[in-house]
């Protein structure tokens, strides 16, 4: 069970540094999910599909570089 109020108290990570990580984590995970996908849209001959995919996985990408960028510096800068 979560609580709207938890702060850190419970898990021992503010929540501004669990939301980054967490958003870090989905990202990745969403790129390796949708390489799948493009590999079964490419299987499939459907190349508009997989042109789809690539850019969502790019996006994906890019969105957890730009996570990691974030967190590191409040990581280091406190």
């Amino acid at each position: 069970m979560t609580s709207q109020t938890e702060t850190g108290g419970v898990t021992g990570t503010r929540d501004r540094d669990y939301n980054l990580i967490w958003y870090v984590e989905s990202c990745l995970d969403n790129a390796l999910r949708l390489e799948q996908y493009i590999e079964d849209a490419e299987r499939d001959k459907d190349s508009e599909v997989a042109e789809l995919f690539r850019k969502a996985q790019a996006d994906s990408r890019k969105g957890a570089e730009l996570g990691k960028g974030l967190l590191r510096a409040r990581l280091d800068g406190g």
